[in-house]
């Protein structure tokens, strides 16, 4: 049975989180053409601030203290909150936008009902798990985090109930370039002796959440097979390739009656 030690991860994975967890552009880019014309925003789990767009009037909601105090200078104005209960009038903003974070929340449903009480269009990036357990960190190394997973609320506990609860939905894969700079679960996939960092590990939370005994054992492995080459030959196809789909999924949601007036391009894979 997978055993998880981290009952409070914002106060724990934010440590050195702005360090590892940069923005990566190509997935920014994703996020603001997802705002559509949106001009105000709330960021919803704001964490330090990652792919707030400056072009926009960006309002941030975080609950965590380590986090806000890791927002860089100039950031959007961020007050301490939480997803279930925010702080505004109905449709206060354009969109809401969610970033890797629903699966922290305590009451996922609460919390999207939130931002669709507040915003007339919500962007969740999210994954789908069944694609994250091929992950080769996941399948050879660390099986226990797609047990994990399991739990948690992903793509289609997000898209399952915008749409019972009357939503336009589409589901936007969003692929992850081999020098990913966002340093989540997949960022690494072909940097394997990246994992090997203890504080690259401890900015994500899928690692950083699960029993640190097991996470190690898993460590020592990938290092011999880094060492020995035994990765690169199994995974000789990986260095080939720019970009690769991990399961990550930004799940792109309005109200029927909210017109939609810039797509930027952006092709839905799922409606």
């Amino acid at each position: 049975m997978t055993r998880f030690v981290n009952a409070n991860p914002y106060q724990t994975i934010g440590f050195g989180y702005s360090r590892h967890r940069r923005p990566d552009p190509r997935i920014a880019d994703q996020i603001d053409q997802a705002l559509g014309s949106a001009q105000t925003v709330i960021n919803v789990g704001a964490g330090t601030g990652s792919y707030e767009p400056r072009s926009r009037r960006v309002t941030a909601v975080e609950p965590s203290t380590v986090m806000m105090r890791q927002r860089p200078p100039g950031s959007a104005p961020v007050i301490q909150g939480y997803a279930e209960s925010l702080p505004f009038p109905d449709k206060s903003f354009d969109a809401a936008m969610a970033i890797l974070t629903v699966h922290h929340w305590t009451d996922a449903a609460a919390g999207l009902a939130e931002m669709r009480r507040v915003s007339g269009r919500q962007i969740i990036l999210t994954w789908d798990p069944a694609v994250t357990a091929r992950f080769w960190l996941v399948e050879e190394y660390l099986p226990e985090i797609a047990e994990a997973d399991a739990g948690l609320a992903s793509v289609d506990v997000v898209q399952t109930w915008f749409r019972r609860n009357g939503a336009r939905v589409s589901v936007v894969h969003v692929p992850v370039a081999a020098d990913c700079t966002d340093g989540f679960l997949g960022a690494y996939w072909q940097r394997p002796h990246r994992y090997l960092d203890p504080q690259v590990r401890a900015a994500i939370s899928a690692l950083a959440n699960l029993d640190q005994h097991l996470v190690e054992y898993a460590m020592r492995r990938l290092a011999v097979d880094v060492a020995t080459g035994r990765w690169h030959d199994r995974h000789r196809r990986l260095l080939a390739v720019g970009t690769l789909d991990l399961g990550y999924r930004l799940v792109i949601t309005t109200d029927p009656a909210t017109p939609t007036s810039r797509t930027g391009g952006l092709l839905p894979n799922v409606t």
